[in-house]
């Protein structure tokens, strides 16, 4: 979710940006390339409470703010800064505003959400249209799906029209690393391509074509607002309820499964499943409730909680900003100075930023109009881990210590 605007103005003279995590190639914009394990403060580069929109990738970041302008650091190797150079950027740095963007001839009409994965990208149209462009989705197609002709979206290298929602119309759109979503105006989240690890909440291996999660899947709620990690990802309903689902080995879904057998998914059944598999069903997370902001990582995640900042997920490069290097299995506060509020965050592949109003400030908390029952978050915390242990009890747990694969320290 963005930050209101009325919100936005009213941090101007109080908030403070903050950066944690990966930083091999100067991520955090912090004038150095040492992972930082604690939430460090980033010097002015912009008025802090101009800040629109806060966005990481696989070792660089991205900050727009009201006014449209884009500030970036971090690697540059392909060019990805835009700076007209391929040199790493320790700190953020003003990118000259973009024009004569080819993709927005090739689609004919505004463009409303774009989302980007490993290997392709999407974009929805004000019409509600969703393209998709980039192969890396077709060798998991081809692979499991081998007497399927693949749409031709799945193999596209321009932006072609994803077939399968002509009747819906997309407000939003996500990308993992190998699956894509889109989130439509009538509350409803339609997932397509890799499966591996049950985060399009069906039993296929692979869908080549977008496939609905049933409502049920959401205690019979319309989603509101959905976000993706690479292998997980993370729905809000409209009474505020939030719901992890997929990959889990490395606490990206705030909670532990049984074991890890039942992350492996079957080939057949192309059904919706969500009473089978407990990772593939979204489950609701209670102390999530009411978040007002929410971002996924590659396998980490921050939220807003009640004003704080709160953080879960693989923590190898101490993203999760508790001073330490191993995983958190569920939401827990980010030790960013005592007193200061989370009003904005965003993620990249292993770092962390935030926006946060410092202490002795007056409350932002109420500018944000926020109409969600919002509990203790501790105490919910405190309930799930409960929940989590007795459901586990006599069980193998699985290892907080887990070596990442190779798939996952790209760019960090």
């Amino acid at each position: 979710m963005e930050l209101r605007p009325s919100a936005s103005r009213a941090a101007a003279a109080a908030a403070a940006l903050f950066a944690w995590g990966a930083n091999s190639y100067g991520q955090l914009g912090l004038g150095h390339k040492e992972d930082i394990l604690l939430p460090q403060q980033l010097t002015d580069f912009c008025e802090p409470g101009c800040v629109r929109k806060i966005a990481g990738g696989g070792g660089h970041s991205v900050i727009v703010t009201d006014g449209g302008d884009l500030f970036v650091c971090g690697l540059n190797k392909d060019g990805q800064l835009g700076l007209g150079h391929t040199e790493d950027v320790v700190y953020f740095t003003f990118c000259k505003s973009l024009g004569g963007c080819p993709i927005q001839q090739l689609l004919r009409e505004k463009v409303v959400c774009v989302a980007a994965g490993l290997r392709h990208a999407l974009a929805a149209t004000v019409s509600g249209i969703v393209f998709q462009w980039g192969t890396g989705l077709a060798s998991s197609g081809r692979r499991l799906c081998p007497e399927q002709t693949l749409p031709l979206f799945l193999t596209a290298k321009e932006p072609s029209k994803v077939t399968g929602l002509e009747n819906s119309k997309a407000i939003c759109v996500l990308a993992g690393s190998a699956h894509s979503a889109s989130l439509t105006d009538a509350g409803d989240l339609y997932v397509w391509g890799s499966n591996k690890h049950g985060q399009l909440a069906t039993q296929a291996a692979f869908l080549p074509v977008p496939q609905k999660i049933e409502t049920h899947c959401f205690q019979s709620e319309k989603v509101m607002a959905a976000w993706s990690g690479w292998t997980h990802l993370v729905a809000q309903t409209e009474t505020g309820k939030v719901f992890t689902w997929g990959r889990a080995d490395y606490g990206q879904l705030g909670r532990k499964l049984e074991t890890q057998e039942d992350w492996k998914v079957e080939k057949q059944d192309l059904s919706c499943c969500c009473s089978k598999r407990k990772n593939s069903a979204p489950s609701p997370l209670p102390c999530l409730m009411g978040a007002v902001e929410i971002s996924c990582g590659s396998e980490h995640n921050l939220a807003v909680i009640g004003g704080a900042c709160y953080s879960w997920g693989w923590n190898e490069h101490g993203m999760c900003g508790d001073g330490t290097e191993a995983n958190v299995w569920a939401p827990k506060p980010v030790q960013v100075p005592l007193s200061a509020r989370g009003l904005l965050v965003g993620c990249g592949a292993g770092h962390s930023l935030a926006l946060c109003q410092l202490p002795g400030q007056p409350a932002l908390g109420k500018d944000l109009n926020i109409t969600y029952h919002t509990s203790d978050a501790t105490e919910d915390t405190e309930s799930q881990e409960a929940l989590d242990k007795e459901q586990l009890e006599g069980e193998t747990e699985i290892s907080t210590q887990s070596q990442p694969d190779k798939s996952r320290n790209e760019g960090l």
